[in-house]
């Protein structure tokens, strides 16, 4: 019987994706029954939001002596093993991968991204530590195709996200916008999606959501700024530094959702809030192309009379329907945890 896990990931940096993604293996790992330990960057902070033991993830030492002490690894969810933010991200959660498979521990690879990897060496060592772990999984078809070319056998999965539990709330009458900083973020993009929401939406209060506010908060102020510049009487306001809870309840409550993020995007889907998805990266393209979502370019180039009609028109229970159809499939990471 598995009597500790150590889960290792981006967490305590605020970022929502992440949290929503360790919120939902907490909870699954607290109906099996391990002691559970985070690594994360405010170790205080994760032990108040989950009720779980958590050490600094940069505590090298710490961190080796856990691990030796524990049963099994989870490595994930999110992008951790690519080189495109950094190269030093890789080599530290190889690093912590690596150490507990020279202790001899069970590894799950946790429903990750994969890739990039640009570096050759460290594309090599990635395929030949990941080889023993106990069981790997991905969360895209990209990240499988590239494990495969590795050599390193994986287990294709949906989000994570797609496993919480979310209530359909009353619509309150609210136009969300979340937004994002990003190498191709403009103000063109920028003034015509405000524009386009004071043309639509006048008489109606728009929330800013800022998901990551070392990313997100500067843009969406700016975003504030711009909308009140066109009508100073539209009500706005920029949500932030709220708890993931707090975030959902928020989302699951509006009229519209206008996205960049992936997993608001997943958050308004399971809650049937009709959504644009602003495509700043392939995953939201995919996303939107599968739920049956329009699409904005980071260009702007679209008419958004007819994006924002369509968007109007969106049936929410379909819009359920294919977020219920998403399953995550828990059986592999189970059998390695109960085995």
């Amino acid at each position: 019987m598995t009597e500790r896990v150590v889960i290792s990931g981006y967490y305590g940096f605020g970022n929502f994706g992440d949290e929503a993604i360790l919120s939902v293996l907490i909870d699954r790992l607290k109906k099996i029954g391990p002691e559970i330990v985070v690594l994360s960057s405010n170790p205080r902070k994760t032990s108040m939001d989950y009720f779980v033991n958590s050490i600094n993830s940069f505590d090298f030492y710490q961190v080796a002596g856990l691990l030796k002490q524990s049963d099994i690894l989870i490595s994930g969810g999110g992008s951790l093993l690519q080189d495109v933010t950094s190269l030093k991200s890789l080599v530290y959660y190889l690093w912590v991968i690596f150490t507990a498979l020279r202790y001899k521990k069970k590894v799950i690879i946790f429903a990750q991204g994969i890739g990039p990897i640009n570096n050759k060496i460290a594309k090599f060592f990635t395929g030949q530590i990941l080889k023993h772990c106990a069981y790997v999984s991905v969360r895209d078809a990209k990240s499988h195709n590239l494990l495969e070319k590795m050599g390193v056998k994986s287990n294709l999965l949906c989000d994570p996200i797609f496993s919480l539990d979310i209530k359909r709330l009353s619509r309150k009458g609210c136009i969300g916008i979340q937004l994002r900083d990003f190498s191709s973020m403009n103000d063109n993009l920028l003034y015509k999606l405000a524009r386009q929401i004071v043309k639509d939406f006048f008489d109606k209060e728009i929330k800013i959501f800022s998901l990551q506010d070392a990313i997100d908060l500067e843009v969406c102020k700016k975003f504030q700024k711009i909308i009140t510049s066109l009508n100073p009487g539209i009500k706005t306001s920029v949500l932030n530094g709220m708890s993931n809870r707090a975030l959902i309840r928020e989302m699951s409550g509006l009229e519209f959702m206008i996205a960049m993020r992936f997993h608001a995007l997943v958050v308004a889907l399971k809650a049937g809030v009709k959504s644009i998805a602003v495509n700043y990266d392939v995953k939201v393209e995919k996303l939107a192309n599968e739920a049956g979502l329009p699409l904005i370019s980071m260009d702007a180039s679209e008419d958004f009379d007819f994006i924002f009609g369509e968007m109007k028109h969106l049936n929410e229970l379909k819009l359920i329907e294919f977020a219920d159809s998403h399953k995550f499939d828990w059986s592999g990471i189970d059998e390695v945890l109960l085995g």
